[in-house]
Protein backbone atom coordinates (compact mmCIF):
# COMPACT_ATOMS: atom_id res chain seq x y z
CA UNK A 1 0.00 0.00 0.00
CA UNK A 2 3.05 2.24 0.02
CA UNK A 3 3.14 2.26 -3.78
CA UNK A 4 2.68 5.93 -4.76
CA UNK A 5 0.71 4.90 -7.85
CA UNK A 6 -1.73 2.92 -5.72
CA UNK A 7 -2.06 5.72 -3.22
CA UNK A 8 -2.78 8.17 -6.00
CA UNK A 9 -5.39 5.84 -7.50
CA UNK A 10 -7.05 5.42 -4.14
CA UNK A 11 -7.21 9.18 -3.67
CA UNK A 12 -8.77 9.62 -7.09
CA UNK A 13 -11.36 6.95 -6.32
CA UNK A 14 -12.32 8.27 -2.90
CA UNK A 15 -12.46 11.93 -3.84
CA UNK A 16 -13.71 11.74 -7.41
CA UNK A 17 -16.20 14.48 -8.34
CA UNK A 18 -18.89 11.82 -8.65
CA UNK A 19 -20.14 8.89 -6.62
CA UNK A 20 -18.39 5.62 -7.53
CA UNK A 21 -19.80 2.19 -6.68
CA UNK A 22 -18.71 -1.35 -7.34
CA UNK A 23 -21.39 -3.95 -6.61
CA UNK A 24 -22.13 -7.59 -7.16
CA UNK A 25 -24.94 -8.89 -9.36
CA UNK A 26 -27.28 -9.15 -6.35
CA UNK A 27 -26.69 -5.50 -5.41
CA UNK A 28 -24.22 -6.10 -2.57
CA UNK A 29 -21.89 -3.14 -2.30
CA UNK A 30 -18.29 -4.22 -2.78
CA UNK A 31 -16.93 -0.74 -2.70
CA UNK A 32 -18.19 2.87 -2.72
CA UNK A 33 -16.26 6.12 -2.50
CA UNK A 34 -16.26 8.88 0.07
CA UNK A 35 -17.92 11.36 -2.29
CA UNK A 36 -21.10 9.28 -2.45
CA UNK A 37 -21.02 8.73 1.30
CA UNK A 38 -20.85 12.47 1.88
CA UNK A 39 -23.77 13.09 -0.47
CA UNK A 40 -25.90 10.50 1.33
CA UNK A 41 -24.73 11.23 4.89
CA UNK A 42 -22.88 7.92 5.48
CA UNK A 43 -19.28 6.94 5.99
CA UNK A 44 -17.98 4.30 3.60
CA UNK A 45 -18.01 1.51 6.17
CA UNK A 46 -21.66 2.09 6.98
CA UNK A 47 -22.43 2.21 3.25
CA UNK A 48 -21.02 -1.29 2.75
CA UNK A 49 -23.48 -2.66 5.29
CA UNK A 50 -26.26 -1.95 2.82
CA UNK A 51 -27.07 -3.22 -0.63
CA UNK A 52 -27.50 -0.75 -3.46
CA UNK A 53 -31.24 -1.39 -3.76
CA UNK A 54 -31.63 -0.37 -0.09
CA UNK A 55 -30.36 3.05 -1.03
CA UNK A 56 -33.00 3.41 -3.74
CA UNK A 57 -36.51 4.68 -3.22
CA UNK A 58 -39.44 2.29 -3.76
CA UNK A 59 -40.00 3.76 -7.19
CA UNK A 60 -36.26 3.58 -7.86
CA UNK A 61 -36.10 -0.13 -7.00
CA UNK A 62 -39.06 -0.84 -9.26
CA UNK A 63 -37.41 1.10 -12.07
CA UNK A 64 -34.17 -0.87 -11.53
CA UNK A 65 -35.94 -4.22 -11.66
CA UNK A 66 -38.04 -3.41 -14.71
CA UNK A 67 -35.86 -1.10 -16.79
CA UNK A 68 -32.25 -0.21 -16.35
CA UNK A 69 -31.22 -3.41 -14.47
CA UNK A 70 -32.33 -5.78 -17.30
CA UNK A 71 -30.97 -3.31 -19.88
CA UNK A 72 -27.58 -3.26 -18.13
CA UNK A 73 -27.39 -7.07 -18.15
CA UNK A 74 -28.50 -7.26 -21.76
CA UNK A 75 -26.29 -4.58 -23.40
CA UNK A 76 -23.56 -4.23 -20.80
CA UNK A 77 -24.05 -0.56 -20.02
CA UNK A 78 -26.59 2.19 -19.38
CA UNK A 79 -26.20 5.98 -19.45
CA UNK A 80 -27.96 9.02 -18.01
CA UNK A 81 -30.50 7.08 -15.94
CA UNK A 82 -32.20 9.30 -13.40
CA UNK A 83 -32.50 7.66 -9.99
CA UNK A 84 -33.40 8.79 -6.50
CA UNK A 85 -31.22 7.71 -3.54
CA UNK A 86 -32.28 8.09 0.07
CA UNK A 87 -30.19 10.33 2.28
CA UNK A 88 -29.51 9.13 5.81
CA UNK A 89 -32.01 11.70 7.15
CA UNK A 90 -34.70 10.42 4.80
CA UNK A 91 -34.84 13.00 1.99
CA UNK A 92 -34.24 11.93 -1.59
CA UNK A 93 -31.13 12.95 -3.52
CA UNK A 94 -31.65 13.00 -7.29
CA UNK A 95 -28.78 11.55 -9.32
CA UNK A 96 -27.85 10.46 -12.81
CA UNK A 97 -26.48 6.93 -13.08
CA UNK A 98 -24.00 5.58 -15.62
CA UNK A 99 -23.12 1.89 -15.29
CA UNK A 100 -21.13 -0.85 -17.01
CA UNK A 101 -21.21 -4.64 -16.47
CA UNK A 102 -17.78 -6.25 -16.02
CA UNK A 103 -16.81 -9.91 -15.94
CA UNK A 104 -14.02 -10.32 -13.38
CA UNK A 105 -12.17 -13.23 -11.75
CA UNK A 106 -14.51 -12.82 -8.79
CA UNK A 107 -17.61 -12.93 -11.02
CA UNK A 108 -19.90 -10.26 -12.45
CA UNK A 109 -19.34 -6.77 -11.13
CA UNK A 110 -21.27 -3.58 -11.84
CA UNK A 111 -19.31 -0.35 -11.88
CA UNK A 112 -21.54 2.67 -11.27
CA UNK A 113 -20.83 6.38 -11.56
CA UNK A 114 -23.44 8.65 -10.01
CA UNK A 115 -23.71 12.43 -10.54
CA UNK A 116 -25.71 14.66 -8.28
CA UNK A 117 -28.37 16.60 -10.22
CA UNK A 118 -29.44 18.85 -7.34
CA UNK A 119 -27.62 21.89 -8.67
CA UNK A 120 -28.53 21.10 -12.24
CA UNK A 121 -32.19 20.60 -11.30
CA UNK A 122 -32.12 23.88 -9.43
CA UNK A 123 -30.61 25.63 -12.45
CA UNK A 124 -33.12 23.99 -14.75
CA UNK A 125 -35.93 25.13 -12.45
CA UNK A 126 -34.56 28.65 -12.49
CA UNK A 127 -34.27 28.53 -16.27
CA UNK A 128 -37.81 27.19 -16.51
CA UNK A 129 -39.09 29.90 -14.18
CA UNK A 130 -37.19 32.52 -16.20
CA UNK A 131 -38.70 31.16 -19.41
CA UNK A 132 -42.17 31.25 -17.85
CA UNK A 133 -41.58 34.82 -16.71
CA UNK A 134 -40.30 35.77 -20.15
CA UNK A 135 -43.38 34.24 -21.73
CA UNK A 136 -45.60 36.13 -19.28
CA UNK A 137 -43.78 39.38 -20.05
CA UNK A 138 -44.03 38.69 -23.76
CA UNK A 139 -47.75 38.05 -23.39
CA UNK A 140 -48.09 41.28 -21.38
CA UNK A 141 -46.10 43.13 -24.05
CA UNK A 142 -48.31 41.76 -26.82
CA UNK A 143 -51.41 42.66 -24.81
CA UNK A 144 -50.07 46.15 -24.11
CA UNK A 145 -49.16 46.66 -27.77
CA UNK A 146 -52.63 45.59 -28.84
CA UNK A 147 -54.20 47.89 -26.24
CA UNK A 148 -51.93 50.72 -27.41
CA UNK A 149 -52.88 50.05 -31.03
CA UNK A 150 -56.56 50.09 -30.12
CA UNK A 151 -56.06 53.30 -28.13
CA UNK A 152 -54.22 54.88 -31.06
CA UNK A 153 -56.98 53.84 -33.45
CA UNK A 154 -59.63 55.22 -31.09
CA UNK A 155 -57.59 58.40 -30.64
CA UNK A 156 -57.23 58.78 -34.41
CA UNK A 157 -60.99 58.37 -34.83
CA UNK A 158 -61.65 60.85 -32.01
CA UNK A 159 -59.12 63.29 -33.46
CA UNK A 160 -60.67 63.02 -36.92
CA UNK A 161 -64.10 63.60 -35.40
CA UNK A 162 -62.78 66.57 -33.41
CA UNK A 163 -61.20 67.97 -36.57
CA UNK A 164 -64.46 67.51 -38.42
CA UNK A 165 -66.41 69.22 -35.65
CA UNK A 166 -63.85 72.04 -35.44
CA UNK A 167 -64.01 72.55 -39.20
CA UNK A 168 -67.79 72.55 -39.06
CA UNK A 169 -67.75 75.05 -36.19
CA UNK A 170 -65.32 77.31 -38.07
CA UNK A 171 -67.48 77.12 -41.17
CA UNK A 172 -70.50 78.00 -39.07
CA UNK A 173 -68.62 80.97 -37.58
CA UNK A 174 -67.68 82.11 -41.08
CA UNK A 175 -71.25 81.81 -42.34
CA UNK A 176 -72.76 83.45 -39.26
CA UNK A 177 -70.20 86.28 -39.33
CA UNK A 178 -70.84 86.87 -43.01
CA UNK A 179 -74.59 86.89 -42.47
CA UNK A 180 -74.24 89.31 -39.55
CA UNK A 181 -72.08 91.76 -41.45
CA UNK A 182 -74.87 93.18 -43.63
CA UNK A 183 -77.47 93.73 -40.87
CA UNK A 184 -74.85 95.34 -38.64
CA UNK A 185 -73.93 97.71 -41.44
CA UNK A 186 -77.61 98.51 -41.93
CA UNK A 187 -78.08 99.17 -38.19
CA UNK A 188 -75.08 101.52 -38.17
CA UNK A 189 -76.28 103.45 -41.22
CA UNK A 190 -79.84 103.69 -39.87
CA UNK A 191 -78.56 105.00 -36.53
CA UNK A 192 -76.51 107.66 -38.32
CA UNK A 193 -79.50 108.74 -40.43
CA UNK A 194 -81.84 108.87 -37.43
CA UNK A 195 -79.26 110.86 -35.45
CA UNK A 196 -79.44 113.65 -38.05
CA UNK A 197 -83.20 113.99 -37.54
CA UNK A 198 -83.18 113.61 -33.77
CA UNK A 199 -84.84 116.52 -32.00
CA UNK A 200 -83.50 116.01 -28.47
CA UNK A 201 -80.09 115.57 -26.92
CA UNK A 202 -81.26 112.35 -25.28
CA UNK A 203 -82.33 110.86 -28.63
CA UNK A 204 -79.03 111.87 -30.21
CA UNK A 205 -77.08 110.31 -27.35
CA UNK A 206 -79.05 107.06 -27.63
CA UNK A 207 -78.60 106.92 -31.39
CA UNK A 208 -74.91 107.72 -31.01
CA UNK A 209 -74.63 104.87 -28.50
CA UNK A 210 -76.40 102.54 -30.93
CA UNK A 211 -74.01 103.61 -33.68
CA UNK A 212 -70.96 103.07 -31.47
CA UNK A 213 -72.15 99.63 -30.40
CA UNK A 214 -72.94 98.74 -34.00
CA UNK A 215 -69.46 99.90 -35.05
CA UNK A 216 -67.87 97.74 -32.36
CA UNK A 217 -70.02 94.74 -33.26
CA UNK A 218 -69.15 95.25 -36.91
CA UNK A 219 -65.42 95.18 -36.11
CA UNK A 220 -65.91 91.97 -34.12
CA UNK A 221 -67.82 90.40 -37.02
CA UNK A 222 -65.02 91.34 -39.44
CA UNK A 223 -62.42 89.88 -37.07
CA UNK A 224 -64.40 86.67 -36.74
CA UNK A 225 -64.69 86.40 -40.53
CA UNK A 226 -60.93 86.83 -40.86
CA UNK A 227 -60.26 84.35 -38.06
CA UNK A 228 -62.47 81.74 -39.72
CA UNK A 229 -60.72 82.40 -43.04
CA UNK A 230 -57.31 81.80 -41.46
CA UNK A 231 -58.48 78.66 -39.64
CA UNK A 232 -60.01 77.27 -42.83
CA UNK A 233 -56.67 77.68 -44.59
CA UNK A 234 -57.67 80.55 -46.83
CA UNK A 235 -55.54 83.15 -45.05
CA UNK A 236 -56.07 86.91 -44.94
CA UNK A 237 -56.86 88.37 -48.34
CA UNK A 238 -55.17 91.72 -49.13
CA UNK A 239 -55.39 93.88 -52.24
CA UNK A 240 -52.53 96.36 -52.23
CA UNK A 241 -52.83 99.61 -54.16
CA UNK A 242 -51.19 103.02 -54.13
CA UNK A 243 -52.73 105.29 -51.49
CA UNK A 244 -51.79 108.57 -49.88
CA UNK A 245 -50.70 107.06 -46.59
CA UNK A 246 -51.02 110.17 -44.40
CA UNK A 247 -54.46 110.96 -45.79
CA UNK A 248 -55.58 107.36 -45.22
CA UNK A 249 -54.27 107.38 -41.63
CA UNK A 250 -55.84 110.76 -40.85
CA UNK A 251 -59.18 109.49 -42.16
CA UNK A 252 -58.81 106.39 -39.97
CA UNK A 253 -58.01 108.52 -36.90
CA UNK A 254 -61.02 110.78 -37.51
CA UNK A 255 -63.35 107.77 -37.67
CA UNK A 256 -61.80 106.30 -34.52
CA UNK A 257 -62.27 109.59 -32.65
CA UNK A 258 -65.98 109.34 -33.39
CA UNK A 259 -66.12 105.65 -32.43
CA UNK A 260 -64.19 106.22 -29.20
CA UNK A 261 -65.40 109.60 -28.06
CA UNK A 262 -64.02 109.11 -24.55
CA UNK A 263 -60.44 108.74 -25.79
CA UNK A 264 -57.92 111.30 -27.06
CA UNK A 265 -56.34 109.97 -30.27
CA UNK A 266 -53.55 111.77 -32.08
CA UNK A 267 -51.40 111.09 -35.15
CA UNK A 268 -47.72 112.02 -35.40
CA UNK A 269 -46.00 111.48 -38.77
CA UNK A 270 -42.54 111.70 -40.25
CA UNK A 271 -42.35 111.85 -44.03
CA UNK A 272 -45.14 111.61 -46.56
CA UNK A 273 -46.02 110.05 -49.88
CA UNK A 274 -47.86 107.23 -51.57
CA UNK A 275 -47.56 103.67 -50.33
CA UNK A 276 -48.89 100.42 -51.73
CA UNK A 277 -51.18 98.90 -49.11
CA UNK A 278 -54.68 97.50 -48.68
CA UNK A 279 -56.38 100.58 -47.23
CA UNK A 280 -59.28 98.70 -45.66
CA UNK A 281 -56.88 96.27 -43.99
CA UNK A 282 -54.70 99.18 -42.88
CA UNK A 283 -57.68 100.80 -41.15
CA UNK A 284 -58.59 97.41 -39.63
CA UNK A 285 -55.12 97.04 -38.11
CA UNK A 286 -55.06 100.58 -36.70
CA UNK A 287 -58.65 100.23 -35.50
CA UNK A 288 -57.91 96.98 -33.64
CA UNK A 289 -54.81 98.43 -31.98
CA UNK A 290 -56.62 101.62 -30.95
CA UNK A 291 -59.56 99.56 -29.62
CA UNK A 292 -57.07 97.51 -27.63
CA UNK A 293 -55.54 100.71 -26.23
CA UNK A 294 -58.97 102.06 -25.28
CA UNK A 295 -59.87 98.78 -23.56
CA UNK A 296 -56.66 98.34 -21.56
CA UNK A 297 -54.88 101.73 -21.48
CA UNK A 298 -55.15 104.75 -19.21
CA UNK A 299 -57.49 107.17 -21.04
CA UNK A 300 -56.27 110.09 -18.98
CA UNK A 301 -53.41 110.14 -21.47
CA UNK A 302 -53.66 110.26 -25.28
CA UNK A 303 -53.41 107.27 -27.59
CA UNK A 304 -50.71 108.06 -30.14
CA UNK A 305 -50.53 106.76 -33.71
CA UNK A 306 -47.13 107.29 -35.34
CA UNK A 307 -46.13 106.78 -38.97
CA UNK A 308 -42.67 106.96 -40.51
CA UNK A 309 -41.39 106.39 -44.02
CA UNK A 310 -38.07 104.59 -44.27
CA UNK A 311 -35.95 103.22 -47.11
CA UNK A 312 -37.42 99.73 -46.78
CA UNK A 313 -41.08 100.63 -46.20
CA UNK A 314 -43.30 102.12 -43.52
CA UNK A 315 -43.23 101.87 -39.73
CA UNK A 316 -46.50 102.36 -37.87
CA UNK A 317 -46.92 102.54 -34.11
CA UNK A 318 -49.83 102.67 -31.67
CA UNK A 319 -48.91 103.71 -28.13
CA UNK A 320 -50.92 103.99 -24.94
CA UNK A 321 -50.15 104.65 -21.29
CA UNK A 322 -51.41 102.34 -18.59
CA UNK A 323 -50.60 99.03 -16.87
CA UNK A 324 -47.86 96.95 -18.47
CA UNK A 325 -48.74 93.67 -20.14
CA UNK A 326 -47.67 90.75 -17.93
CA UNK A 327 -44.56 88.89 -19.09
CA UNK A 328 -46.44 85.61 -18.89
CA UNK A 329 -48.89 86.84 -21.55
CA UNK A 330 -46.31 88.09 -24.03
CA UNK A 331 -45.46 84.74 -25.73
CA UNK A 332 -49.14 84.11 -26.59
CA UNK A 333 -50.26 87.72 -27.01
CA UNK A 334 -50.83 87.42 -30.76
CA UNK A 335 -52.64 84.09 -30.52
CA UNK A 336 -56.45 83.97 -30.88
CA UNK A 337 -58.60 84.17 -27.72
CA UNK A 338 -55.77 85.96 -25.86
CA UNK A 339 -56.15 89.28 -24.06
CA UNK A 340 -53.55 91.65 -22.65
CA UNK A 341 -55.40 91.85 -19.33
CA UNK A 342 -57.93 89.97 -17.21
CA UNK A 343 -59.85 93.16 -16.55
CA UNK A 344 -63.60 92.85 -17.20
CA UNK A 345 -65.44 95.82 -18.70
CA UNK A 346 -67.83 96.77 -21.46
CA UNK A 347 -65.02 97.13 -24.01
CA UNK A 348 -63.58 93.66 -23.37
CA UNK A 349 -63.04 91.91 -26.72
CA UNK A 350 -63.16 88.23 -27.63
CA UNK A 351 -59.38 88.26 -28.01
CA UNK A 352 -59.16 88.28 -31.82
CA UNK A 353 -57.85 91.79 -32.45
CA UNK A 354 -54.10 91.30 -32.08
CA UNK A 355 -54.23 87.95 -33.87
CA UNK A 356 -55.90 89.62 -36.87
CA UNK A 357 -53.39 92.50 -36.83
CA UNK A 358 -50.51 90.02 -36.96
CA UNK A 359 -52.15 88.10 -39.82
CA UNK A 360 -52.75 91.27 -41.85
CA UNK A 361 -49.18 92.51 -41.27
CA UNK A 362 -47.77 89.16 -42.39
CA UNK A 363 -50.09 89.09 -45.41
CA UNK A 364 -48.38 92.35 -46.45
CA UNK A 365 -44.98 90.69 -45.93
CA UNK A 366 -44.46 92.61 -42.69
CA UNK A 367 -44.39 91.94 -38.98
CA UNK A 368 -45.57 93.32 -35.64
CA UNK A 369 -43.64 93.71 -32.38
CA UNK A 370 -44.54 95.01 -28.93
CA UNK A 371 -42.86 96.63 -25.93
CA UNK A 372 -44.58 97.23 -22.60
CA UNK A 373 -43.51 98.55 -19.21
CA UNK A 374 -45.21 100.49 -16.39
CA UNK A 375 -43.25 103.72 -17.03
CA UNK A 376 -43.36 104.17 -20.80
CA UNK A 377 -46.58 102.29 -21.46
CA UNK A 378 -47.34 99.83 -24.27
CA UNK A 379 -46.27 100.34 -27.88
CA UNK A 380 -47.21 98.13 -30.85
CA UNK A 381 -44.93 98.56 -33.87
CA UNK A 382 -45.97 97.41 -37.37
CA UNK A 383 -43.37 97.21 -40.12
CA UNK A 384 -44.74 97.05 -43.69
CA UNK A 385 -42.14 96.61 -46.45
CA UNK A 386 -42.31 98.30 -49.82
CA UNK A 387 -43.83 95.98 -52.42
CA UNK A 388 -41.09 94.76 -54.75
CA UNK A 389 -42.18 94.53 -58.37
Amino acid sequence: MNDPTLLLSESYFEHAPCGLVVMEADGTLVRCNETLGNWLGYDTDRMKERSFDQLLTVVGRTFQLTHWGPLLNMQGSVSEVKVGLRHRDGHVVAMLLNAVRRQTADGVRYHLALFSTTERDRNQQLVFQAMQRAEELLAQKVTAERALQRAQEELAVAYAEAQRRALLAEQMVAVASHDLKNPMTAIKMAAELLERDAHSDRARRLLSSIGTSAERAQRMVVDLLDFASVRLGQGINVRRQQVDLLKALDQCVNELRIAFGNASIRHLSRGQGAFEVDQDRLQQMIGNLVANSVAYGDLRYPITLTSEFCAEGVILGVHNHGPAIADTLVPSLFEPMTRGSDRQDALRSVGMGLFIVKQIAEAHGGRITMTSNPVYGTNFIIYLPTLVA
